[in-house]
């Protein structure tokens, strides 16, 4: 017999919604604190501020009025890990519910959080409402089992924290290597290549289209991809979820303008500025938004891979951010674009230069596959051991 099941063994488990412990005095109350207004933020106050997402705590505050002291603390919101135990005092920045816990030792906090991570990871059921958390259902088994329930889960937890902290950075030096090769590659000295604009070198700037008085988006015939900034991530084109779609005369309709072809490159012109991606074959089935523009290189002057690369090492980054206007949507106007130096060597060395990067790209993209992998069976795991501990009989089998 397994230690879990040793310790799982012949337990006595209660089951009380959140609640019935409200009514048993178990909790004291569940309230939604008023969440702290912005203008009260700073960067050396002496009270984190909490608010949703992995990075939790975006600013600290010295006003006294808004403090709350350390308890179960949850916060609303779409993000995987909605669910925040604070162990200090802190102000709300979010919307959300405090917990209160009495001290009759019915309930530890910690195995209480565990419970509701495990309710709400599983159900995909969001506490939105005070009426989705007062029904919840808790197993509360004797406090010593509960306290080791929570040794073990934290210890997992501990351990997953740990390595997530290893692997990013490991992963984050591997993206500094690859870096600083792209950009000695890219770095040429005076007088040792010939520098042009990057308007000499290709044979047009354009744009895409966006919907106002030409089309509709998501209409019932929509089945092609409508792409902004969103969907180029790390130099591909990627279709999401929430990607928006359009049929097939709006295709068309972007199309006149864009006119994408293989070997273009897209270059995101507002918003997040200076996201690139090779376009690798004719595009059939998605087309641009407006903002997002299209460079079609000239291939007897510059190679579509080597000009990407080019467009996102430090030096050139930092000579077209100088030409960025608008707030607080940001753009880098096509006319400034195309004024871009930038240097030109022999179509042989701009080729080995991109199968070199190209080398560096394939090296980093594996790496993160494995870290990514190597992450995600330490979470599964840890969830597997979260959901043995938490899984006691329910109260149709009791």
């Amino acid at each position: 017999m397994s230690y879990l099941d040793k310790l799982l063994e012949g337990v006595e488990v209660e089951w009380r919604t959140v609640d019935d412990l409200i009514k048993e005095k178990a909790i004291l109350n569940i309230s939604a604190p008023k969440k702290l207004t912005k203008n009260k933020y700073n960067e050396i106050g002496e009270f984190p501020i909490i608010d949703q997402g992995q990075n939790y705590i975006i600013g600290y505050t010295d006003d006294n009025d808004a403090i709350l002291e350390k308890d179960l603390y949850v916060i609303f919101g779409d993000h995987t890990e909605i669910i925040k135990y604070v162990d200090f005092a802190f102000a709300q920045g979010a919307d959300g519910i405090k917990i209160l816990l009495s001290d009759n030792r019915k309930l530890i906090t910690r195995y209480l959080y565990h419970c509701l991570m495990c309710f709400y990871i599983k159900t995909g059921k969001y506490t939105r409402h005070f009426s989705v958390l007062k029904q919840t259902l808790i197993p509360i088994p004797p406090l010593n089992v509960q306290a080791e329930i929570v040794r073990i889960l934290d210890t997992f937890t501990e351990l997953t924290a740990e390595l997530t902290a290893e692997l990013t950075a490991e992963l984050t030096a591997r993206k500094k290597q690859y870096e600083y090769y792209r950009d000695r590659l890219l770095s040429f000295e005076e007088g040792e290549v010939e520098w042009k604009s990057l308007g000499e070198v290709i044979y047009s700037l354009k744009t895409g289209l966006n919907p106002r008085q030409n089309f509709q988006l998501n209409t019932n015939d929509a089945q092609g991809y409508y792409i902004t900034v969103r969907e180029i991530q790390n130099g591909q084109i990627v279709f999401l979820d929430k990607t928006d779609r359009v049929n097939d005369r709006a295709l068309e309709l972007i199309n006149n303008r864009s006119n994408l072809d293989a070997g273009d490159i897209l270059f995101s012109g507002t918003g997040t500025v200076g996201r690139t991606a090779v376009i690798k074959s004719k595009p059939l089935n998605w087309n641009i938004k407006e903002g997002v523009y299209v460079i079609k290189p000239n291939p007897k002057e510059i190679n579509s891979c080597y000009l990407s690369y080019l467009l996102n090492s430090n030096e050139i980054v930092k000579e077209y951010s100088k030409k960025i206007v608008g707030s607080p949507v940001i753009s880098l106007p096509m006319s400034e674009l195309k004024k871009l130096l930038i240097p030109i060597p022999p179509l042989n060395v701009q080729a080995e230069i991109v199968r070199i990067l190209d080398t560096f790209t394939e090296l980093t993209a594996e790496l993160t596959a494995e870290l990514t992998a190597e992450l995600t069976a330490r979470k599964k795991q840890y969830e597997y051991y979260r959901d043995r501990l938490l899984s006691f009989p329910s109260l149709s089998e009791l």
